[in-house]
């Protein structure tokens, strides 16, 4: 059984709901969230974020599908790297279209944490694994 990564592996800081920080979970807890070992969806993550400082909704969307494809390639996220890569995108264009880009807009946009988890499951790509992984350390934080 592999280890659970949590965001302090991933040095994210959640203590006080940094809109930064929030993204960067929501991206870790997104690449977790699929069929694929815990280490390579890490992995995808520092190339995504930390080497290549995709670190916004607006960064993210200024990747092109092909960029977001050799990044995953990059971490050995291959299985699921194409519709991941448009997934992603779609995240961080949503994300900048109905939220200003901003995961903090989300939850106030929610009456309560179930509101919100359904408005995350909204997200193309994001099912309840990947709720599950973002609120098991968001949820205390948020609400």
């Amino acid at each position: 059984m592999s280890k659970i990564i949590n965001a302090k592996d991933l040095q994210i800081s959640l203590d006080d709901a940094n809109e930064k920080e929030l993204f960067k979970w929501l991206v870790a807890s997104f690449l977790m969230g699929k069929r694929i070992q815990g280490a390579i969806a890490a992995k995808a993550y520092q190339v995504i974020v930390d080497k290549h400082q995709r670190d916004t909704p607006r960064k993210l969307s200024h990747c092109s599908h092909r960029e977001l494809v050799a990044m995953l390639g990059e971490a050995h996220y291959v299985r699921y790297d194409e519709t991941t890569a448009s997934r992603l995108l779609a995240l961080a264009h949503k994300l900048n279209n109905e939220y200003a880009g901003k995961v903090g807009n989300l939850v106030e946009a929610s009456t309560d944490r179930h509101e919100f988890e359904r408005r995350l499951l909204a997200f193309e790509g994001i099912g309840p694994k990947t709720v599950e992984i973002f609120m098991r350390e968001v949820g205390k934080v948020i609400f």
